[in-house]
């Protein structure tokens, strides 16, 4: 079936369609709005393109495509123009894939041997900062908590501590590694996880979560609710 807007471009019609408090300080110096919206579109285009890691495009190449697409002699069809995009996709995530899921592999296998890391039988690595004295969850029981999550890397996708509102949600609603480390923990406590990816989002990715990441949680259990 033919694609009739890559993701892109649904991210460039999404950005031109953003609140006031995102839009720019002052309209380019265009002698006409369609020259404006024109100039807009190209900036907009390029920023998406950036996060979609082709940024490194030839431009020379892509605007001769669009020029020559409107004047109707395109080297590509639509369709053939989609299958590319699609194809060339496919690539670069099954390369940046590849490097997340061995980078990860290499920070936990260095990382196990860390003082006070403790691995359990699924590979989820932790290390007990302050042991708590409360309740512990079980796999069914609801919980609240503090949490600050980054990738190896130290990039933070995720903070209920930046935001300065604890997180409440059933321990059978996360991914396992949380559903499993969790568990391990009393209320009170509080706990680094070392997330293998095969416990976390796998191919999926979240944000700016990638596919295959290795995550990393600060957590701190505050409350358990028992669910009978």
């Amino acid at each position: 079936m033919k694609i009739k807007m890559i993701p892109v471009v649904i991210g460039m019609m999404t950005l031109c369609l953003s609140t006031d408090a995102q839009k720019p300080n002052k309209n380019p110096n265009m002698s006409t709005k369609e020259d404006s919206l024109a100039y807009a579109l190209g900036v907009s285009m390029l920023e998406n393109l950036k996060q979609s890691g082709l940024d490194k495009i030839n431009l020379d190449s892509f605007t001769k495509g669009m020029k020559e697409q409107k004047a109707g002699s395109a080297q590509m069809t639509p369709d053939q123009a989609d299958n590319f995009i699609r194809s060339e996709m496919k690539r670069i995530n099954e390369e940046k894939s590849a490097v997340a899921r061995k980078a990860g592999e290499e920070f936990l296998a260095a990382n196990k041997n860390k003082p006070g890391v403790k691995t359990t039988s699924s590979g989820l690595q932790y290390k007990v900062n302050q042991q708590g004295t409360g309740l512990k969850p079980d796999a069914n029981d609801k919980v609240t908590v503090h949490y600050h999550g980054t990738l190896i890397d130290g990039t933070v996708f995720d903070s209920s501590v930046d935001r300065g509102q604890p997180a409440t949600f059933g321990l059978n609603q996360v991914i396992p590694g949380w559903t499993e480390g969790l568990q391990l923990m009393n209320e009170g406590g509080k706990f680094t996880f070392y997330i293998p990816q095969e416990l976390g989002y796998r191919a999926n990715g979240q944000g700016k979560i990638g596919p295959y990441s290795t995550l990393i949680f600060d957590v701190e259990l505050i409350k358990v609710e028992p669910v009978n």
